[in-house]
């Protein structure tokens, strides 16, 4: 972000404002962190804020302070269309473009309020103002930085940390990714001086697993993986009604294609899940194949080069597909 346009937000909210703070569909450990991380912080300075998703999210990242007055766009569009209306300025995070929030971007783009975007991904549009940077692990990450850069690290409580430290955690892969620096973990140190329980918040996400979702991960594994070894690639697929086999509740897929990428010798991996008549995908690598790349060439997505996501209409169009291009990426 440029000294100038830090200056000016600085300034703009030097007053109490009305704010909202939105993220993208399917919001991940990072989308809430960071979203609830930021709106805590914006309280503290007297803003009235609002967090508003487009669509639900897991139980397992619903500890977070502030979650309670989270408004889920697709269940309560009226009152979001009212606030977001109001709003004086809207914060836009973790994602890259506002089609990534769905039926919520329309509502976005006719609003009058300047529109901060704060982002790791991709090929990002242009914002009225931009915090985007592509290397960093996280928007977790780049909201600590963004106190940092406005001299309000020091408001940071425990809870603004825990929920920071879940985005950074969440979206590392625990701290495995190539996209950990010594800078992550320097955060990572001074969120914990700020009082958070590394272990606990962990617990939270990783140790509430329903006995059904255990067993949903037990027949991706044992019937419905599939490796291409010529490739060196892997896949899963999983059908609406092979969900509903196995009571699926929001993020019990969560992770599962990294399960396949963990395999000896696979550098990329692909999860085709059925959910609402849409195939979902989900995209994993190594070193440099790019399924950033892939993504955006033949399934209308995107994310990081190492992790991304897209869509089909068609599970087996989809799958066809990634078999018949992956040559291309892994070359």
């Amino acid at each position: 972000m440029k000294a100038e346009e830090l200056n000016q937000l600085k300034s703009f909210l030097s007053v109490p404002r009305r704010i909202v703070i939105t993220t993208h569909k399917g919001p991940d450990g990072d989308a809430m962190g960071s979203s609830l991380g930021l709106a805590n912080y914006l309280q503290t300075k007297g803003h009235i804020v609002s967090v508003i998703t487009p669509n639900d999210y897991p139980i397992f990242l619903k500890w977070m302070k502030g979650n309670d007055d989270v408004i889920e766009y697709c269940y309560h569009e009226e009152k979001a269309k009212r606030i977001t209306a109001k709003a004086e300025l809207i914060f836009c995070l973790d994602f890259n473009t506002l089609s990534r929030i769905d039926t919520y971007a329309p509502v976005v783009e006719s609003s009058k309020a300047p529109k901060v975007l704060i982002d790791h991904h991709q090929q990002p549009d242009i914002f009225d103002y931009n915090f985007s940077d592509t290397t960093a692990c996280s928007t977790a990450q780049l909201i600590f930085e963004f106190l940092e850069l406005l001299g309000d690290d020091h408001l940071i409580t425990q809870d603004i940390a825990e929920c920071l430290y879940a985005g950074i955690m969440t979206d590392t892969g625990n701290f495995k990714f190539n996209s950990v620096t010594s800078k992550t973990h320097q955060i990572v140190s001074t969120l914990i001086e700020k009082g958070v329980r590394n272990d606990w918040v962990y617990d939270k996400i990783h140790d509430n697993n329903s006995v059904s979702r255990l067993k949903l991960l037990g027949y991706c594994l044992n019937e419905k993986l599939e490796v291409l070894p010529e490739f060196n690639a892997a896949y899963i697929c999983l059908t609406e009604e092979e969900l509903k086999r196995f009571n699926f509740q929001k993020g019990d897929t969560e992770g599962v294609v990294n399960y396949a990428l963990s395999i000896k010798g696979v550098r990329v991996a692909a999860f085709f899940v059925q959910k609402d008549g849409i195939i979902k995908i989900s995209f994993r690598s190594k070193g440099d194949i790019s399924v950033n790349q892939l993504s955006r060439d033949h399934f209308g997505g995107g994310g990081h080069i190492n992790a991304a996501g897209g869509a089909s209409s068609d599970m087996d169009t989809a799958v066809q597909t990634f078999k018949k291009v992956i040559s291309n990426y892994i070359n």
